[in-house]
Formats: C-alpha cells, structure tokens, sequence
C-alpha cells in the first residue's frame, strides 16, 4: 500500500486555483468545524498561534475525515521540526521567511527520505505510515509531501530566481505583511509600493512554473491577486471570522445604530 495521495498537491499539477483559511486556534474542536466549511485546504498555523507538536498531530486528527486537506506552517524552517510535523502525519508544509537558494534546498532535503534526503528514516512507529499499515511508505511518502516557501522580505525577494531554481518546491507564497514592514509600510500591505513588488513576484512565480501563493481577506485586493497569477489563495483566518461574526452579531441586536 502506498502513501496516501496528496489532493493539494494534485490540484497543484493540475494548475487549479484553491482558496483556503488559515486556522488560529490551535484547538481541534475549532478545526474540525472549520474543516466542514467547504475551503479548498486549511492551514494550521504553528508561527504565529501557540501550537505545538502535540496540538498539530491533534489537529492533523480533526481533519483526518475533511475534504479540506491540512497544511502545516512550522514556527521556524528547521528539518527538526519538519520531521516532526511529517511524522505525525503532515503531508503539506508550509515554511516561513525563505531568503536563499540554499535555505530552499534544505527545506527540499528536510522533506525528503535518504539518499536525495535527510528526512529520518523513523516512520515505523509513527502516525505518517499509520503506525506500519502502510507498507510501502518509505517508497512512495516523498512523491506526497507538497512544499510551499514563504518569500516575505526584500532579501527573499532579491534572491527569488535562486528559490524558484530549486527542484521539489511546488509553490512560493508572498508574505504581504513581513514584506510591507520590511519595505517601509508596517501594517500597509496595501500600499502601492508593496502591492506592485507583489503583483510582480506573483508573475515570477507563475512564470518559473511553481504555483503562486498569497494572503488577502479583503475580497477586492485578493481577487486583484488572482488576476496578476495567484494560485494559491487564503482569503479567511478562523480567529478573525469568528470576531467579525461575534461583532456584528452583537451590535445588530444589542446597539443597534
């Protein structure tokens, strides 16, 4: 038996534009909800929310019956961390603040097995290969893992061709806020300085033949993210749909106005 197929990576190689949600919470009761809204993947955040090893493979778990496949964010590109997530059953990983050709390719090796890879060969006992279920994982699991980069700095950005070189990666997602602060317009990913660099590095992307990602939940400025190229789309995160529908709940019965 063979690993499971990775839809997104799938949906990936068949050029598809997908929309997703980013998941805040870190709780799996939160998770499983969301993951009966219908998005296209679902990210569990373990950068910015206070996951750990723990609370993603719980999560991994919500979603394991979900249309909706799982991505996870590790906090770091670290291979330590990489495995971990992939021994608990990650298939999909996303990595944060890539600035080099190299720091690409490490990522590549952290995802693959040996010889191409350093990935630990550990899978035996571990919930990735259904604990020794499926037999053929080791031969099959490195085909199934789909590896997304964050650019999100002037450096990422100077060093782009060298990151859209390397084999294994399947998609560069821009980072609209890192890269604001870091061009000058801290809390403006907005600004036409940033929106240009940004509708300009979704061509590269597109152009290099990996699919280009990006984050908007303003529905005007995502859909003008589509149209430079975006492939790649998150449009919601959990904790912020929850506070706006609290919201506006809340002040169409209680101060109406």
């Amino acid at each position: 038996m063979p690993a499971p197929t990775n839809t997104l990576k799938q949906r990936f190689q068949a050029g598809d534009t997908t929309f997703g949600c980013w998941l805040s919470f870190a709780e799996a009761a939160s998770t499983e909800v969301m993951g009966t809204a219908g998005f296209d993947w679902l990210v569990i955040d373990s950068e910015h929310a206070p996951n750990d090893i723990r609370s993603i493979r719980d999560q991994l778990m919500a979603l394991q019956s979900s249309p909706s496949p799982a991505i996870v964010r590790v906090p770091v590109g670290e291979p330590w961390i990489i495995k971990q997530v992939l021994d608990v059953g990650a298939q999909s990983i996303l990595v944060p603040m890539v600035e080099s050709g190299e720091q690409a390719a490490q990522m590549v090796r952290a995802c693959t097995y040996p010889p191409t890879g350093m990935r630990g060969v550990g899978a035996t006992s571990t919930r990735s290969s259904r604990f020794s279920t499926i037999e053929d994982y080791l031969h099959t699991a490195d085909d199934q893992i789909a590896l997304i980069l964050q650019v999100e700095s002037r450096a990422g950005l100077a060093a782009l061709d060298d990151i859209l070189a390397v084999g294994g990666v399947d998609c560069v997602f821009i980072g609209p806020a890192d890269l604001a602060a870091d061009m000058g317009h801290r809390g403006n990913p907005g600004h036409p300085e940033v929106h240009g660099a940004i509708v300009d590095t979704l061509g590269r992307i597109a152009a290099a033949g990996k699919v280009p990602g990006i984050l908007s939940l303003s529905d005007e400025v995502a859909e003008s993210y589509v149209a430079a190229g975006a492939r790649f789309v998150a449009v919601a995160i959990d904790v912020i749909t929850l506070s706006k529908a609290a919201q506006a709940t809340a002040k169409r019965w209680i101060n109406p106005s």
